[in-house]
């Protein structure tokens, strides 16, 4: 099993994956008994805000990493908004094209966004991660 200080490194893992090698990371997660995903972005990142926070909602939804529930929704829409906050520094009104890494194991959640930004003929680069976790409350 993998600890809580390893999740954001494997988060970061996924956001770096090509499709095979997203796979199995995924079913190396899984077998650790996490579940991970992973969803290409891109566009002007400026107006594209709303739409990443959906993509990685819906993509943590669609492989059971969060329940519909609004803690965990929270959870994971929190984690994305200080990934994507981190990489708008760098990356304000330009276009970008990347990747959304998500990784859970137990109540930790991890959300790594990688982006290459088109700048004329130069590329740059930006990563940023958000971590948040789902504690478990007794209930009164």
């Amino acid at each position: 099993m993998i600890s809580s200080l390893d999740i954001p490194k494997e988060a970061v893992r996924m956001a770096l994956t090509n499709r095979e090698e997203e796979r199995t990371l995924i079913a190396s997660i899984e077998s650790m008994g996490g579940k991970a995903a992973a969803v290409d972005i891109g566009g002007n990142i400026s107006t594209s805000l709303a739409k990443i926070l959906e993509r990685a909602l819906v993509a943590s939804k669609r492989v059971g990493l969060i329940k519909e529930e609004y803690a965990q929704e929270g959870a994971v829409m929190g984690a994305t908004r200080d990934a994507l906050m981190q990489v708008l520094e760098r990356s304000s009104n330009l276009n970008v094209g990347g990747k959304i890494g998500i990784v859970r194991m137990n109540d930790d959640i991890a959300v790594c966004i990688y982006v290459s930004i088109g700048l004329l003929h130069l590329n740059e680069f930006a990563i940023g991660i958000g971590h948040r976790t789902l504690g478990s409350f007794p209930r009164a």
